[in-house]
């Protein structure tokens, strides 16, 4: 049974950091794709980045880049987004993502996930 558990939201002020873990479990974790992805209220759930597993290649989007990293841990399967220079915008539930499978299209695209964890709330405040 594959389990994905997020930890590390909380309140913060803006300008401040996180990290977000996300512990994965009941899946070999070198398993292809790991993503962070974000929902805010009222609005769709985006692709913050990628990681693939298996060579540790990086994705971002373009609006996150520079100031979200995401990294891994292998030996503790645990996947890490660090999130820097927070803004109120970036408020929003936080989730970790897996795709087992071969991914067609965007690594940056919910659809393309087919596991998710509960997420974790990041709340960011002026």
């Amino acid at each position: 049974q594959v389990q994905l558990v997020e930890s590390g939201g909380g309140s913060v002020q803006a300008g401040g950091s996180l990290r977000l873990s996300c512990a994965v479990s009941g899946v070999t974790y070198n398993s292809k794709w790991m993503g962070w992805f974000r929902q805010a209220p009222g609005k769709e759930r985006e692709g913050i980045a990628s990681i693939y597993t298996i060579n540790s290649s990086t994705y971002y989007a373009d609006s996150l880049k520079g100031r979200f990293t995401i990294s891994q841990d292998n030996a503790k399967n645990t996947v890490y987004l660090q999130m820097n220079s927070l803004i109120p915008e970036d408020t929003a539930m936080y989730y970790c993502a897996a795709n087992l499978d071969a991914l067609i299209g965007s690594v940056l695209s919910p659809i393309n996930y087919n596991y998710w964890g509960q997420g974790t709330q990041v709340t960011v405040s002026a």
